[in-house]
Formats: structure tokens, C-alpha cells, sequence
């Protein structure tokens, strides 16, 4: 087993905190944004898991996605609430969605899949959630604009993501870096 100096392992903190801090200010961002629902988001707060996938190691990304929802718990004010359910529940779905597919599909499947693989499996989640917490069978009204929304979002974002991983100089070398 290779034995990383403190300082290399608190630079390897202090990198998924920035990446964390980054989530915090898309998920402020994404809050100003009126919602119909809600616990339905565009995702902005995903970006940085989206990119942190190629340059973090496994335990890092978990911290990542759990800082994101405590974050964004914090910043809406949902930390105490149901809501903070959804967001836990979705981030989960979705980090965990990307993840094996980035590990075990990136060489099927750009980022834009990806991210839409992890916002399906998102939205799948927090509407089952929301069938069983809030809305009961009326849930699958909600079903087809939340899902559509999704979607486009989520090519969006994987777009933004692809396109930032093949052409950041910062991207490349954090990738260098990674053992």
C-alpha cells in the first residue's frame, strides 16, 4: 500500500471542499429559480459531481455528493425537513447511477449519458418518494413534466461538463494528479 504524506492528503480534502464549495454556490444559484414543486431542481449542484468523476477516488465522491446535500440543506433552509429526504434520496440515486457508469460504461457512454443516467435515476427516486410522502397515487401526474425536465437539464449539464473535461487546462492537470 503506497503511504501519502498529511500534506498531500489535506490537499486531497481541501480539492473535494472546493468541488463541494462549487455545488454550494450552483445549489444557491439553482434556489433562486422558482419551482413548482419543491423538492424539483435543475441540478446545477450536480456539475461538479458530473466532473468530479474522472479526477476523485471513490471515497472522495461519496463525501462530495453527501456535502452536497447537507449544503444545499443549509442554504434552502431544508436541512430539518422532508425536503432534505428528496435531496438525500436523489443525490444517492444519481451519484451512485454516474458512478458505475463512468467506471464501468465511459467507454460507451460520454458524459452527457452519464448525467442523464444519474438524473433518471434522481427524479425515479424522489418521485417515489413523493408518492409515498406527499402526493400518494397522484404522484404519476407530476411524473412526465418532472421527468422531462429532467432530461433536458441533464443534457444540458452534460453537455457543459463534456465539453469543460476536453478542453480545461485545470481539469487536465487535477486528472494527471490522480494516481
Amino acid at each position: 500500500m503506497i503511504r501519502h504524506s498529511k500534506s498531500d492528503r489535506n490537499a486531497r480534502i481541501e480539492f473535494v471542499a472546493l468541488l463541494a464549495a462549487f455545488a454550494l454556490f450552483l445549489s444557491t444559484v439553482e434556489y433562486l429559480i422558482p419551482k413548482p414543486v419543491p423538492f424539483m431542481r435543475i441540478g446545477l449542484a450536480n456539475l461538479p459531481l458530473i466532473i468530479g468523476l474522472g479526477i476523485l477516488k471513490d471515497r472522495e465522491y461519496i463525501m462530495l455528493a453527501l456535502l452536497k446535500v447537507l449544503g444545499q440543506g443549509l442554504v434552502t433552509g431544508t436541512i430539518f425537513s422532508y425536503i432534505i429526504v428528496f435531496s438525500l434520496g436523489g443525490t444517492i440515486a444519481s451519484a451512485l447511477v454516474m458512478y458505475v457508469l463512468y467506471r464501468f460504461g465511459k467507454r460507451w457512454t460520454s458524459l452527457v449519458g452519464i448525467s442523464i443516467g444519474g438524473a433518471m435515476a434522481s427524479n425515479s427516486v424522489q418521485l417515489l418518494l413523493s408518492q409515498i410522502i406527499l402526493f400518494g397515487d397522484a404522484a404519476r401526474l407530476i411524473a412526465p413534466p418532472f421527468l422531462i425536465v429532467g432530461l433536458v437539464t441533464s443534457i444540458i449539464l452534460g453537455m457543459f461538463a463534456q465539453q469543460f473535461v476536453q478542453t480545461s487546462t485545470w481539469y487536465r492537470m487535477e486528472l494527471e494528479k490522480r494516481p
